[in-house]
């Protein structure tokens, strides 16, 4: 089994994904968290734990780490420091001990942020994040959800890399599709963009092996 540390796992998406993982035959996860308190949570839920900070080094986080998920975000509170010098740092120590997988959960209109109408401070630091992913030698997905809601799984997306309109879809289905993410079969070198839809999320990644970004 290989190990996937999930940088953001208190988050409510971060949650569902350990989740996922925990369930999963391949793959073991291993909560990235910042306090005491998060730690004792997950270690009751019998999953592995480290404690680290976004903000400072990670060395340490990624020793026996196969794969990374980020799922963190500052809630808009550090968009630059988090948002973006944290995922920056993760790829680094990522890169630094060989992982085989970083998938990022970005945002739809990461890709251009200067037109967003609003949350363009934090788009830019998503889209500054993404490219600095995609430089740097690792393999990598990054997946670019419209807004996120707290609806149960449909277990259906859409999914291109560029789908060139707005709308929703559930965080189970994001939790989903970043975890289908990290086979090494699909979403490689890939970049796109996800909704609600009428498609099984295994159908719509097998479209990935023809999308390179």
């Amino acid at each position: 089994m290989e190990n996937v540390l999930i940088a953001g796992a208190h988050g409510t998406t971060g949650k569902q994904i350990v989740n996922l993982l925990k369930q999963s035959q391949y793959f073991k996860p291993v909560a990235m968290v910042r306090t005491e308190d998060q730690v004792k949570q997950f270690e009751n839920e019998g999953v592995a734990t480290v404690l680290a900070d976004l903000e400072k080094d990670l060395a340490h986080a990624v020793i026996d780490i196969d794969k990374v998920v980020f799922a963190a975000g500052s809630g808009g509170k550090k968009v630059i420091e988090v948002d973006q010098e944290g995922a920056k740092r993760l790829v680094d120590a990522s890169k630094q001990a060989n992982v085989k997988k970083f998938v990022m959960l970005s945002s739809m209109g990461a890709d251009a942020p200067e037109k967003a109408e609003e949350l363009q401070d934090y788009l830019k630091a998503k889209h500054n994040a993404d490219e600095y992913l995609k430089q740097s030698g690792l393999n990598y997905a990054i997946v670019r959800p419209g807004s996120l809601t707290n609806n149960k799984a449909t277990d259906h997306i859409q999914l291109k890399e560029k789908l060139n309109k707005r709308g929703e879809i559930s965080r189970a289905d994001v939790a989903q599709t970043l975890v289908r993410s990290l086979n090494d079969d699909t979403a490689n070198k890939a970049t796109f963009e996800i909704l609600e839809g009428d498609t099984l999320i295994g159908k719509a990644m097998d479209t990935l092996s023809e999308v390179k970004s």
